[in-house]
């Protein structure tokens, strides 16, 4: 047989397995039908077992591993289909969006990053400064504050570990995100002989090549606008910030040297977060979390359920288990996956999905419905 005759063959057979595939989903519509009126559940990993060990059985050695897969994946589509047949979508209970008088917690102090994003997504809140991320929380959590604005993410040194952490310890949402350009200077009082430079460890990473041929200590602080606020009110002549130069101008500090950042195009994500879920009709972007069985092939087969249901993912990122999270067992190396993907929890498809993998996964979180302003 020559090349054209083969793919000829191949097309005949690609639409024999299509013409069973159909067949048996059409045969799984009827064994969800069955299951919903004598009160099955969806899922019998004793009878998805049998089929797989089959399969491999009747499939030469080189190939079995494939087989497998394949059916794996035919299984998964066909639990998929049951499930939109059985699963009822809960009902959603999310809350308004405040109005009138909003209070605004924020990390650091006047003139940060963090700040500047707060007035961007609230232009009229009492915007209240705190010490560390932490207190931020704490502020929402007391009701202090109606909301609290923290970064979550730079292009240039990534995901900012400590608000995800705060994120998977207390039970709050997303509810809105921006982002910032970042435009890192060096500033110092007049004269300085600048031996030691004190900035957030996100900005000391952003400016790594700058810092990597100056001659000066860096020293990681608890942000950047209360570094230049150190700097200002210290008597000591050796230390210099890394911080905004609208923060410089505002605590009277010379720029010694502009645009120090790696990446011109350094931008950092702000998050809004509230402690209840509000979803509105334009909301976008859902965040989770969760924790996989360490079997092989469980992240391929959570991925497959969101092309199932038509949802992008445009991010998925792993981390270690947070110390704080008591409800996950802890394994060395464990870790949780956050995801964001493009969606409405409005949909009931979408809080279909989602009830479903928090009944399925070791471990899962709703962070959140929101909407990104540019």
């Amino acid at each position: 047989m020559d090349l054209a005759d083969i793919r000829k063959e191949i097309d005949s057979t690609d639409d024999e397995i299509l013409k069973l595939f159909l067949k048996r989903m059409e045969l799984c519509v009827g064994v969800a039908k069955y299951k919903k009126e004598n009160n099955m559940p969806v899922f019998q990993s004793k009878r998805e077992e049998e089929i797989l060990e089959r399969i491999r059985k009747e499939s030469p050695d080189d190939i079995a591993d494939g087989a497998g897969q394949l059916f794996t994946c035919i299984m998964d589509i066909s639990k998929c289909l049951q499930q939109r047949i059985l699963a009822q979508p809960p009902v959603p209970h999310f809350s308004e969006p405040k109005t009138g008088n909003i209070k605004v917690a924020c990390p650091g102090t006047a003139g940060s990053n963090t700040e500047q994003a707060s007035v961007k997504l609230f232009p009229d809140a009492d915007i209240c400064f705190y010490p560390d991320f932490a207190d931020v929380f704490e502020a929402v959590e007391n009701g202090d504050a109606d909301y609290g604005v923290l970064p979550i993410e730079n292009s240039t040194a990534g995901d900012i570990r400590q608000t995800y952490d705060l994120l998977a310890k207390y039970n709050f949402y997303i509810c809105r995100r921006t982002q910032i350009k970042i435009d890192h200077c060096l500033a110092a009082k007049k004269g300085a002989d600048i031996r030691t430079i004190y900035s957030h460890e996100q900005a000391l990473k952003q400016c790594f090549g700058f810092l990597k041929d100056y001659p000066a200590r860096a020293v990681p602080y608890t942000n950047t606008a209360l570094a230049a606020e150190l700097v200002a009110n210290s008597d000591d002549n050796t230390i210099a910030a890394i911080c905004s130069e609208r923060c410089a101008e505002l605590y009277g500090l010379d720029i010694i040297q502009r645009d120090i950042a790696d990446n011109p195009d350094n931008t950092t994500r702000f998050i809004c977060i509230s402690k209840h879920p509000e979803v509105t009709p334009d909301a976008d972007i859902i965040s989770i979390c969760m924790s996989l069985p360490h079997t092989t092939g469980s992240l391929y087969r959570m991925l497959i359920r969101f092309a199932l249901y038509g949802l992008n993912i445009t991010k998925i990122e792993s981390a270690p288990v947070p110390q704080a999270k008591q409800d996950i067992k802890r394994e060395a190396f464990d870790v949780v996956f956050y995801l964001d993907f493009e969606g409405n929890a409005l949909d009931p498809e979408v809080l279909r999905l989602m009830s479903i993998m928090e009944q399925e996964m070791k471990y899962f979180k709703f962070l959140g419905n929101y909407k990104h302003f540019d």
